[in-house]
């Protein structure tokens, strides 16, 4: 795949998770780009709860990368070692994924930019007379500016890979960057860089194995009449 792709499709396949960087600067502007389609992206009665707190300073990028590090630690504690998956591919996959994962906890502090997308803590979900209406979560109205700036950012050539572990210490991380800890969480934290991999079509399950057609359990193959 090409380091820009050509239509939006392609640039939607090929947005993988990015966690390894090269040193090289990205212009403030092209982060102004990808922040201008994150905006776009649709929220639950456009109430646009998202806040955008973008770290380019070594000493703000040096604090996100400490609590990201002491979250990542204690969550890598929790995980399987992988040599229980009996498939080779599999397993190989899994251990690419863990070593990707521990490189970006451990390195964190140099990538160019980081991203917190913050949400605000506010009463969302109504009521009646008979009681709470489930109308969704509020992140819900958050993930889809999430996903459009990390398409945006694939568009422009550049990596990124929506994490959340740092929400163990959410509340340590945003309060050191003056955020209110009372007033938002975070909703994903997100590394912005040229990447030192290739973009390409991740391996995923087939869509049409995760597919129901009108009825719970109805398959359809694709292209099938």
């Amino acid at each position: 795949m090409s380091t820009q792709p050509n239509d939006a499709l392609e640039a939607i396949m090929t947005t993988r998770a990015m966690r390894r960087f090269s040193g090289r600067a990205v212009p403030v502007a092209e982060i102004e780009t990808c922040l201008r389609a994150a905006q776009q992206a649709p929220s639950g009665g456009n109430v646009q709860p998202q806040q955008y707190l973008v770290l380019t300073e070594e000493a703000t990028r040096a604090v996100a990368a400490h609590w990201y590090r002491t979250a990542f630690d204690r969550y890598d504690l929790t995980l399987p070692s992988g040599d229980e998956i009996a498939d080779e591919a599999a397993r190989l996959s899994w251990q690419r994924t863990r070593a990707a994962s521990r490189h970006l906890a451990e390195h964190l502090a140099e990538v160019p930019v980081i991203v917190v997308f913050l949400q605000p803590i506010i009463p969302w979900e109504p009521a009646d007379a008979e009681g709470p209406l489930d109308i969704g979560r509020l992140d819900g109205s958050v993930y889809p500016a999430v996903q459009n700036f990390c398409i945006a950012a694939r568009a422009r050539g550049l990596g990124t890979a929506l994490t959340t572990v740092v929400r163990i210490y959410g509340r340590q991380l945003l309060a050191e960057l003056g955020v209110p800890p009372e007033r938002f969480e975070i909703a994903a934290l997100v590394p912005v860089g040229y990447p030192t991999g290739a973009f390409g079509v991740a391996p995923r399950r087939p869509a049409w194995k995760a597919t129901h057609w009108n009825r719970w359990g109805e398959r359809r193959q694709p292209g099938a009449s």
